[in-house]
Formats: structure tokens, sequence, C-alpha cells
């Protein structure tokens, strides 16, 4: 299942490699602070480098340092966020600064241990914050790492399998080199993200690519192992644009957990309710008199998990009774911008063309 070839000369040449090859221009190589280090690895899962960079500069600039994320309310940390996904990910990096504030003075740990205990941390990007801010000789699992691996080593199986990951955390550690670290790492990072691309991979440019066992079998293509394919599951809504005479929209503040948790988006109904079952849901949860309006295009966005297909249409507040909550509020478009969005329930909001007229 390994190729045979010796660690210590398959780091070296990937030292090498990235001395004269890897990127160095990212915003976040130009620090050894760890409050940047961090963010930029939470960000960069299951994202693209060239989708981060803009979210990241933007970020740094609205929360410097672990404090002032620390201080921010939960709202402004998502309205930054909105937009790049995962949004459990910007949650546990508002509780994680808070706590580092709380209980470290504001220090992160030096160790990928102790990294490894605090929220929203786990074992890889613990590892890359104690290597690149600290000189800590830890191992990287990235998806960047996996790829690489894999196919120079021909390991067979979809690498989330808990087999499949073990077996790659060890040959991580075993080619850890004794020295060099902080460019035997970036190296293998690099590597995956410009050479061994997920397609169309420019062997030509691979270090290692005369030992590789997928190049040297006819297996890039195959390796790594997809994800299992499973049937993606449709889930289907009514969404409602309900506009005060002033022409703002209602948004509520969605669950903590869930989809989009934290978040505001527009009221959700069943799929299946009609005109009539609207009308009194509003009244029931909002104490709002509405009458229905137009419906737009329906909206189809993909979760990792299942399909999410929303049917949105405009309604109009009639009159209001009782006392809104706390969860509710009516923003204008012109305020829609800062708030923390979807990015779907934002584009929708941003392009409002009916469809067809309800008579």
């Amino acid at each position: 299942m390994v190729n045979p070839e010796p660690s210590p000369r398959f780091a070296a040449r990937i030292v090498a490699w990235q001395r004269k090859h890897g990127r160095r221009d990212l915003p976040w190589q130009r620090s050894r602070d760890a409050y940047r280090i961090w963010l930029a690895e939470v960000m960069l899962q299951q994202t693209q480098v060239a989708t981060v960079i803009p979210y990241y500069e933007r970020f740094l600039w609205q929360f410097p340092d672990v404090h002032s994320l620390a201080a921010a309310p939960l709202e402004a940390v998502m309205a930054a966020w909105a937009g790049l996904g995962y949004y459990s990910r910007a949650r546990l990096l508002h509780r994680c600064a808070r706590l580092l504030v709380d209980q470290h003075q504001g220090e992160f740990p030096r160790d990928a241990r102790s990294l490894a205990s605090l929220p929203g941390i786990g074992r890889s990007t613990a590892a890359a914050i104690a290597a690149f801010a600290g000189g800590e000789r830890a191992a990287i699992l990235d998806g960047n790492v996996k790829r690489v691996l894999t196919r120079q080593f021909g390991i067979e199986g979809y690498p989330g399998a808990a087999p499949v990951a073990r077996a790659l955390w060890t040959l991580a550690e075993d080619l850890l080199p004794g020295a060099d670290i902080e460019a035997s790492t970036p190296g293998l990072m690099d590597l995956g993200a410009t050479v061994c691309t997920r397609s169309r991979p420019t062997c030509e440019a691979c270090p290692v690519a005369d030992s590789c066992a997928a190049r040297g079998t006819g297996r890039i293509e195959q390796l790594p192992t997809p994800r299992p394919t499973r049937a993606r599951p449709l889930r289907c809504c009514k969404l409602l644009l309900i506009r005060d005479t002033a022409g703002a929209v209602l948004l509520e503040a969605r669950p903590p957990r869930g989809i989009w948790g934290g978040l505001l988006s527009l009221p959700e109904f069943d799929a299946d309710a009609d005109d009539e079952s609207l009308v009194a849901a509003v009244q029931a949860r909002y104490a709002l008199r509405i009458r229905l309006a137009y419906p737009l295009a329906s909206v189809r966005h993909e979760f990792t998990h299942y399909s999410f297909v929303m049917q949105p249409r405009i309604a109009d507040v009639l009159s209001a009774s009782g006392v809104a909550s706390t969860a509710l509020r009516f923003l204008s478009l012109r305020e829609i911008d800062a708030a923390p969005l979807p990015a779907p329930i934002r584009r929708l909001l941003h392009g409002m063309a009916p469809v067809a007229e309800v008579t």
C-alpha cells in the first residue's frame, strides 16, 4: 500500500522544491502571529484560497487581534463571515477567542496538543498554528497534503474514513524531517495546491514524480478515492419577503445551531402551505396581517448532505399588533449588505424580480 521510499529523501526533496517554487505571497505568510495563522487556517477549511483572501483581509481589518474578536458581538462576527459558508466555523472562532482572552490572557498556547483542546481547533489546524507560529515539529493533514500522500504512496480508500485517516496521520508524522519543518510542512501543502491538483496535475513539475505510485500505475485520476456517493435528499420550503410600508423586509435570527445558524434569514414555511395557511401562520407567529403578492424565481442551494430549494414570495404588511420579538427586524435594502445574511438570501434580496403576478 505504501511506497517504500525512505522518508528523509522524500522530505528533503519537498524542502528543496518549497524553497524554490513554494508560495510566498499569501497574506497569512507574512507573519508568525498565531492569531493571523489561526484565522487563515480556519477560513481555509473546505474553502479555496482565492475565495478566502478578500474575506481574510476584511476580517483582519475589522478584528485585528484576538481581543477585538472576543469583544465583538457574535452578530458582527457573523456579518463579517457571511458568504464564506460553513458558519459553525465563525461561531467557534468567536467562542475560542473569548476563551483565549478569559483564560489565557489572549495568548495562544505554544504546542499543538494544547491548541487542539480549544473550541474549533482540530488536530491539523493546531499543528499548523504550532508549526508556523512557533516552529514546532508537527504534522499537518489538510486536503492538499492528503492528495499528495495518497497519490505518492498509493493509499486506497476514502481519506475521510477512520482507518484511512489514521494511516495518513501515521505517514505524515513518519515523513516529518528532523529539521526544516517550516519549509517541509508548507511544501506539502503548496505542492498539493499548485502541482498535485485535484484535476490536471502538472506531474512534470513535481519534485517527487519519479516515486509517485499513482503516476506509476496510471491511477492519478482515481486517487484520492472519492467520498462514497449517496443520493442527495431534496428539501423544499416557502420563504416570505414581508415588506412594511417603507419597503423594508422582515428578517429573523435563525437558531444558533443548524444551517445558517445565528444568521438573519427570511421567514420559512412548509413547502405545501397554501395561501390561507401562510397568512394565518404570519399572523400567529409575528402578529402581522399581510397580503400575499407575487412569487419570485425559485432558489436552489447545495449543502454538503442535501439540496435546498426555496420558493420565495413577496408579501405586504397591512397592519401590525403585539410586541415584536428581539429576534425580528425590518431591514431596508440599503442595510442588507452589512447584515449577517446567508449568501443565497442576500442575492435573493438584491434581485427581487417577479416571475408572475398573483391575481
